[in-house]
């Protein structure tokens, strides 16, 4: 990635404080309007706004080092449609005429001339031969709307947002962090609507973990807000040392796909205020494509992912998986999926190799969900289950997690657990004291110089095989602690429990039935 370069004429820094002052500001003015009621309007409005006052100031860097160059430079949004055109001047715009040129199809623009509405042409940007910022801005438009009733108000936030100077490093990465204060704000008013995005110690883990190396493909399938690729991009920077390396991994190493317009507009703004200049991330749903066909050349190197559990997905989905595996359960399609999508070792390239976070459910399941996991055993190295601690969610949800790590190297030959435990004392995490990264130091440290000890343990896979591919194993230097057990977790254990009840009793008429 190319150094970002302050122009000639210098503007002042924002500070840190200033900067959280004057998103707060925003925030606070958006209350006013009656079209928005939550911050689950609000943030995507403020999102959209910083979107295009960003790529603006990148536009006039990228225009001014291609000027000094000689060479021509390719506006990907051109005049009257910049932000400079109709946002930059504090007396531009305003009232019912900006609303309508914003929202209309056709209006009258800046310059006084009719044409198409600021939405309306965004929505209709093309690349000449793909894969520019004009692919980029068309994707995020097509599922954003402005909520804002008041034209006023909405100037006077844009009024504000220009106060922002996207041609500072320094002020990109103050304004990164803020980011990531709001998104987590947006996973907590999300979580009531029952998304729950990954915690970022948890992402930090998994990319520390699975160690993603400059040259190989990276993709979420689930992407969410970003968090995994933002994490994997800041791991591969720190990688890069010609710019042959920047441009690899501004173009070649990092691919998303998310579904849903909010977070589809997050995860844009989320990676590019990170640095990522071009994501490629797929608006579609990521299990529309059937399985077999799905080959080499759409396999990726490394896939890391929170893919969503608990909900269902419609019936014309399932017919893009086995006929003895459809189901209803998303987070089982997604392992599928991830299964598929992991590159083979062939033509000297290295395995796929994944990280991704499953609910409880996935390890002690039977039926459809035992046979993925066969699949899962026999074909692929399902070598380490790291057991997440009670209430890594909460409070958005007490469902117990895990995060597998396999790969494509064969299949399984032992699964390796690691239970990671709550801090000494602690017997749940708090909206307040979440987790952190840190308590991940020891599993880290572990990791390469693997020995069982009261946090790990190793299963053969063919205990597995034997015992219908259930995966639930406890520690087996732990005791049972069922007092401070979360709700969820001990109807786990009675459903398990049950299930294993059941299967005893079936094998016993049957040996019944034999000797009559």
């Amino acid at each position: 990635m190319p150094k970002l370069t302050t122009p000639r004429t210098t503007t002042p820094q924002t500070t840190a404080q200033s900067l959280g002052s004057l998103i707060k500001s925003c925030r606070d003015i958006m209350r006013k309007d009656k079209g928005l009621s939550t911050d689950l309007d609000r943030l995507p409005m403020l999102t959209w706004i910083m979107f295009l006052k960003f790529l603006d100031d990148m536009e006039q860097i990228r225009e001014t080092e291609a000027k000094l160059a000689g060479k021509r430079f390719q506006l990907a949004i051109e005049c009257p449609y910049r932000w400079r055109d109709w946002a930059a001047k504090p007396d531009g715009i305003t009232g019912d005429a900006l609303v309508a040129f914003i929202n209309q199809e056709e209006a009258v623009r800046p310059d006084g001339k009719k044409g198409p509405g600021l939405f309306a042409y965004l929505r209709a940007l093309r690349s000449a031969n793909g894969g520019d910022r004009r692919d980029v801005i068309r994707a995020v438009f097509q599922g954003t709307v402005n909520r804002m009733l008041s034209g006023y108000l909405l100037r006077d936030i844009v009024n504000k947002i220009n106060n922002i100077h996207f041609t500072s490093t320094e002020e990109i990465y103050t304004l990164g962090h803020l980011y990531e204060s709001m998104l987590r704000e947006m996973r907590d008013a999300a979580g009531e609507n029952g998304e729950f995005y990954t915690p970022r110690p948890v992402v930090q883990f998994v990319v520390t973990a699975i160690n993603p190396r400059l040259g190989e493909t990276v993709l979420d399938p689930a992407s969410g807000t970003g968090g995994f690729l933002a994490a994997a991009f800041e791991h591969l920077k720190k990688q890069c040392k010609k710019t042959e390396d920047h441009h690899r991994l501004q173009r070649e190493s990092f691919f998303g796909i998310e579904a849903k317009p909010l977070p589809y507009l997050l995860c844009q703004m989320n990676l590019l205020l990170h640095g990522l200049e071009y994501p490629q991330i797929d608006p579609g749903n990521a299990l529309r494509v059937p399985l077999r066909e799905i080959g080499d050349k759409d396999r990726v190197d490394v896939i890391m992912t929170n893919p969503p559990f608990g909900g269902e997905e419609e019936r014309g989905i399932l017919g893009n998986f086995q006929d003895d595996k459809q189901t209803a359960e998303t987070a089982l399609l997604f392992l599928q999926l991830i299964m598929r999508k992991l590159r083979r070792p062939i033509g000297g390239k290295s395995a796929g190799r994944c990280g991704v976070v499953v609910p409880n459910g996935t390890l002690f399941g039977d039926g459809v969900c035992a046979r993925i996991k066969e699949e899962l055993l026999k074909e692929f190295n399902l070598h380490t289950i790291v057991r997440l601690p009670n209430g890594v969610f909460s409070p958005y949800t007490g469902i117990p997690t895990n995060v597998l790590f396999f790969d494509r190297s064969g299949p399984t030959q032992n699964v390796w657990y690691y239970e990671q435990l709550l801090p000494d004392g602690r017997k749940n995490y708090t909206k307040t004291q979440p987790l952190q990264f840190e308590e991940f130091a020891d599993c880290i440290a572990w990791w390469g110089k693997r020995v069982e000890n009261d946090r790990a343990w190793k299963v053969p896979a063919a205990e597995f095989l034997a015992n219908g591919c259930n995966l639930d194993r406890k520690n087996p230097s732990a005791k049972e602690d069922f007092e401070h057990l979360p709700p969820e977790q001990l109807a786990d254990d009675i459903l398990k429990r049950e299930q294993r009840i059941a299967a005893i009793m079936a094998e016993i008429k049957t040996v019944l039935a034999q000797k009559t």
